[in-house]
């Protein structure tokens, strides 16, 4: 049962990573800036994505659970109060659907399937992994495991340097409509 844990992990954080690779390619694909509750879901989801990351790298643990379901949370927040205010008749939605659902729902309903994971993860994952020294759970860091934690770090390297060219040192507008680097850079 624990392989199969630890594959669910890994296969958490490669998923959260191709979230997080989606939103980012999209972003240029549509040409449409994230607004700050969009980097907020995507802040979410990189929390997700570690907490599943310190599960494979040192030992399946309640508190790296945690750390994801606090991330999903966030995520449910974030994304909702969005949703929330583009609910009423005749107001403009933010950004173009993709597949029929604005980015935000999309957050809403994965941030919803996380928690629903995470749940079945516990489940399937028994007692903590206490008996393990770092070396047996560094040996397991191999493979699929190591591939979704370079995968994930690589979208949250990205998005973080994203989010700064976008905002710089202060906050963001809230209708982004250029990035605060270009005002630096020659035309």
């Amino acid at each position: 049962m624990g392989q199969l844990v630890r594959l669910g992990n890994a296969a958490g954080a490669a998923a959260i990573a191709v979230i997080l690779l989606i939103a980012f390619g999209l972003q240029f694909g549509l040409k449409e800036l994230p607004c700050p509750l969009c980097n907020l879901q995507r802040a979410a989801f990189v929390l997700c994505g570690f907490g599943f990351l310190l599960n494979l790298r040192f030992g399946i643990q309640p508190l790296h659970y945690g750390l994801t379901l606090l991330g999903a949370l966030f995520g449910l927040v974030a994304s909702g109060f969005q949703a929330l205010l583009y609910i009423a008749p005749g107001t403009a939605a933010h950004g173009a659907p993709v597949l029929g659902l604005h980015l935000y729902t999309w957050s809403l309903l994965l941030s919803f399937a996380v928690i629903a994971f995470v749940a079945v993860l516990m489940i399937f994952s028994g007692r903590p992994e206490h008996h393990n020294t770092d070396h047996q759970t560094a040996l397991r860091f191999r493979g699929v495991s190591r591939l979704a934690a370079y995968l994930l770090i690589a979208a949250t390297l990205a998005n973080a340097a994203n989010s700064f060219l976008l905002c710089g040192p202060a906050e963001c507008s809230d209708n982004p409509t250029s990035y605060w680097i270009s005002k630096y850079l020659p035309s």
